[in-house]
């Protein structure tokens, strides 16, 4: 049997319901009030924001609008960290950690709320994740982090026992798990499109294709360097997350560019679906090289995703194959069904595991998601534009958390293969 149908393609799901838009070319201006560079998520939070308060708004995006991870990514939405509440609880303090998680749910609702008010069709729900044990020790030790978040951070969750998984996912493969109630999904391509619509009604400018080669300090402002033009503004917001370039080195040192790379079977039967996802949650699990998978939004096939690779330019069909080897391994009855597209987006890691929002060098920034940019840019990118308009609602519990990064790192993660096969390792050793 052939793994991929016949008229398989190698771009995303997501584009068969929201194609990429082809805006027609706009010249650069001479000056804006605020220029943003990057038009995902994040950027379009913020021009959103800025362009309802009066200022002058331009995004400059290298590609298509919305090209990168915010029309790639597997569209669940949460409001946890990879890092857990203990660990930041013994850097940060109790406080301090609980104030971060809490800003978590924050961010999660003003998701849920924006979508609501500005009536944009995507799909949102919450329909819960559930989140599978690799192992009973990760089973243990989610248990302790499920009652401290419950304690100090007021999230809603509930461990499953092994027992019990069959209500929750119809495989043995892991050791019980937890359901985080709050969490949800929707349909990232259509979410980024209404977005953007709401964005430009508002008045802020988007340059498709117009990557920023140069930021410089100029006239108490800043100049941005394109192939089509320069312009002047008075603040810049640095909104590019994994595909942040030379333009930024500063950012682009502190940033681990990861490849998540995504499939969609063609159509399984309602039975079957029902059986292996009776609740149509969003699924992960504690691997340390996991796996993340949900029921498309109309609930008619799998979409499972994965660090299939390391490296750049994969062959997404070598890379699907590798993703159906990891689903079926999962869900064995699943090995006679193809795959009708695979894809790859890039999303950014930094060396403390934690998002980051701040001024450096003049320059304001909401980036570095860890794989969680549906809310958090969303909501981080609305903070940003605060910060610019001076708001006092501007403050965030991520403020002032330092921006770490490695000697001689410039941006090129070559230690990613060595460190994903030592995870590997660990992951055949610990069951």
């Amino acid at each position: 049997m052939a793994l991929f149908t016949d008229d398989a393609k190698l771009e995303p799901y997501w584009w068969e319901a929201a194609p990429r838009p082809a805006l027609a070319p706009a010249p650069v201006p001479a000056r804006t009030d605020v220029a943003i560079v990057g038009a995902g998520f994040g950027g379009l939070s913020a021009a959103l924001t800025l362009a309802r308060a009066g200022r002058e708004v331009t995004l400059f995006e290298a590609g298509a609008p919305g090209i990168g991870a915010s029309s790639r990514n597997g569209g669940m939405c949460g409001g946890g960290y990879k890092l857990s509440f203990a660990r930041l609880a013994r850097e940060l303090g109790t406080p301090a950690a609980a104030a971060v998680y809490r800003e978590g749910q924050t961010a999660l609702d003003y998701l849920a709320e924006l979508i609501t008010a500005e009536q944009i069709a995507c799909h949102f729900a919450r329909m819960g994740r559930f989140v599978g044990a690799h192992t009973p020790t990760d089973y243990e030790a989610m248990a302790r982090e499920t009652e401290l978040q419950r304690r100090h951070a007021r999230v809603e969750a509930d461990m499953v026992p092994s027992a019990e998984q069959h209500a929750e996912l119809g495989t043995d493969t892991y050791h019980g798990g937890r359901v985080v109630h709050g969490d949800g999904g929707l349909h990232p391509a259509l979410y980024h499109q209404g977005l953007m619509a709401r964005a430009l009604d508002a008045g802020a400018r988007l340059l498709a294709e117009t990557p920023v080669n140069a930021i410089a300090r100029a006239d108490g402002g800043f100049r941005l360097t394109t192939p089509r033009g320069t312009c002047a503004a008075g603040a810049v917001i640095v909104a590019t997350n994994g595909y942040t370039g030379p333009a930024t080195p500063y950012f682009r040192r502190r940033l681990i560019p990861v490849g998540s790379f995504m499939i969609a079977t063609e159509p399984i039967e309602p039975a079957t679906l029902a059986r292996l996802m009776p609740k149509g949650r969003m699924i992960s699990d504690t691997k340390r090289i996991l796996s993340y998978y949900r029921p498309s939004p109309d609930g008619g096939r799998i979409l499972f995703g994965g660090r299939a690779a390391f490296g750049q330019n994969e062959d997404l069909r070598r890379t699907g194959a590798i993703l159906h080897r990891h689903m079926c391994a999962i869900f064995p009855e699943l090995a006679g069904v193809r795959i009708t597209h695979s894809w790859t987006g890039n999303v950014a890691f930094t060396f403390d595991r934690m998002p980051h929002i701040g001024v450096a060098d003049g320059l304001h920034y909401a980036i570095g998601y860890c794989g969680s940019g549906v809310v958090r840019a969303t909501f981080y990118g609305h903070k940003a534009a605060l910060k610019v308009l001076g708001r006092a609602d501007a403050a965030t519990a991520l403020d002032d958390r330092p921006f770490p990064t490695l000697p001689f790192y410039g941006g090129t993660p070559w230690f990613l293969p060595l460190v994903a096969g030592w995870y590997r390792v660990r992951d055949r050793l610990a069951r």
